[in-house]
């Protein structure tokens, strides 16, 4: 399906572009959203009559994703969550999770679609992602997930976490050696 974009979208296209999509992702998305037209004559003299207003409506959402950034990158994305010996996690944490956290403690209000994860994060650790407040403002940011705030304090001093540190009590080398001893001369017996 031809449509005319009506803002900015990420790896498709700027403002007045005329591009071809899959009908159900304009029917689903570009359209009900209001972020396409379909293209007809009539609807490009309509974009060329309305072009102005909707280049000012998104240049005024970039200034307004701009006032954000400071908030974003000033976050701190601690998510404590139960995990396994191992450091796995039980769970996980998602886009939405992120999201949920930025507007609790910066207080920047955004859909998980803007946050850029990729897949969601299922172990303890530090993790990068981005956060696109606007198709054109792209902010870094670091996620740090832990059982404890203890760990979190480490992992944001740079140290590693370790796993598995239950200790399985050894027996003495003298008597595992005579074990085997044992074992060999009864099988030895047994032949």
């Amino acid at each position: 399906m031809k449509v005319i974009l009506t803002e900015k979208i990420t790896k498709l296209g700027n403002i007045g572009d005329t591009v071809e999509v899959k009908t159900g992702f304009a029917r689903n998305y570009l359209l009900p959203n209001n972020k396409a037209m379909r293209w007809t004559r009539e609807n490009v003299a309509l974009f060329e009559a309305k072009k102005a207003e909707l280049v000012a409506r998104q240049e005024k959402a970039k200034a307004q994703a701009e006032s954000y950034v400071d908030a974003v990158k000033n976050a701190k994305f601690y998510m404590i969550r139960q995990a396994g010996d191992t450091g796995q996690l039980y769970g996980s944490v998602s886009s939405r999770d992120i999201a949920r956290t930025l507007k609790e403690v910066a207080g920047v209000s955004i859909e998980s679609a803007q946050v850029l994860l990729g897949s969601p994060i299922k172990t303890i650790g530090a993790f990068d992602t981005k956060i696109a407040l606007h198709a054109d403002v792209i902010v870094p940011v670091k996620i740090y997930v832990a059982q404890t705030q203890e760990e979190i304090d480490a992992l944001v001093a740079g140290k590693k976490l370790t796993f598995g540190t239950k200790k399985v009590e050894e027996e003495p080398a003298e008597e595992v050696v005579e074990e085997a001893k044992a074992e060999v001369v009864e099988e030895a017996k047994a032949e």
